[in-house]
């Protein structure tokens, strides 16, 4: 049996078991996904786009599914900063709009603090959700399946899929569901490793130049004034403090017209 959060208080209609037919067509739209997500190469794609792939693939492997979106936390900040960074229909982005930035409530939120797979199959008597239960219901969205990313027993954010009737998603979506889930978590997490390790080599890179060109500026001082380095970065930081101008700028301007001044004597 599937381990997660269902409705507390409800009883959902009885349903038949998929026929096996179904169950095929379901376990194969389920290995599409994951053999999708399996092909997702970081750094390939935008983080951004590659979430977009990240909702697709999602959408197919969960069954009866009217929209599916992926949040994330963003790290180091905890779950009050999570928000929907890709969506396969309009209604996700509205749904968590009031889930994350009007109510802080709701089966996203609830399924990264609890570290399981939550369903309701009536959001409008959701007990647990008494603000965005009601909203959401009168959105006509009345089902949510939301799952958590899991990584190295980090919750770095969730799968939320969303379906317009009733108990839409039962053991047999959330198995599927969560299955998914485990190998998207991993693409996702190394996404945004990768993409952090090339902000941070650009920043370092911004960094070496801006002190490539100080030093320079500094070298341009002391030629003209005969000072120390002190001296010139002295001057530098005056210069940039005066004029409200950050030091690099300040040197840049300092170089290209030394440049300038030199270029102009050898015509």
């Amino acid at each position: 049996m599937t381990d997660f959060d269902a409705q507390p208080g409800r009883t959902a209609p009885a349903q038949s078991e998929p026929s096996p037919a179904q169950r095929e067509a379901d376990e194969a739209e389920l290995y599409a996904g994951l053999r999708g997500v399996a092909g997702i190469v970081a750094g390939a794609q935008a983080v951004i786009d590659l979430l977009g792939d990240v909702a697709e693939f999602a959408a197919q492997a969960i069954p009866d599914a009217d929209g599916v979106g992926v949040a994330l936390i963003e790290p180091g900040h905890g779950i009050s900063s999570v928000r929907t960074w890709a969506a396969t229909a309009t209604l996700v982005d509205e749904i968590d709009t009031v889930q994350y930035d009007e109510l802080n409530e709701g089966p996203c939120i609830t399924c990264m603090q609890s570290r399981r797979a939550t369903v309701s199959g009536s959001l409008g008597s959701d007990s647990r959700w008494p603000h965005f239960g009601g909203r959401v219901a009168r959105m006509r969205v009345h089902s949510a399946l939301a799952l958590p990313l899991i990584v190295a027993d980090e919750v770095i954010g969730a799968i939320n899929a969303y379906a317009k009737t009733r108990d839409a998603f039962g053991e047999h979506a959330v198995r599927l569901g969560s299955q998914f889930a485990r190998p998207a978590a991993v693409s996702v997490h190394n996404a945004q490793l990768l993409a952090n390790a090339q902000q941070r080599t650009l920043r370092l890179q911004r960094a070496l130049d801006s002190r490539a060109v100080i030093d320079q500026a500094i070298g341009i001082i002391r030629s003209r004034s005969g000072s120390t380095a002190d001296e010139a970065f002295g001057r530098l930081a005056h210069i940039s403090q005066t004029e409200n101008m950050k030091l690099n700028v300040v040197a840049e301007r300092l170089v290209e017209e030394a440049v300038r001044r030199a270029r102009a004597r050898h015509r």
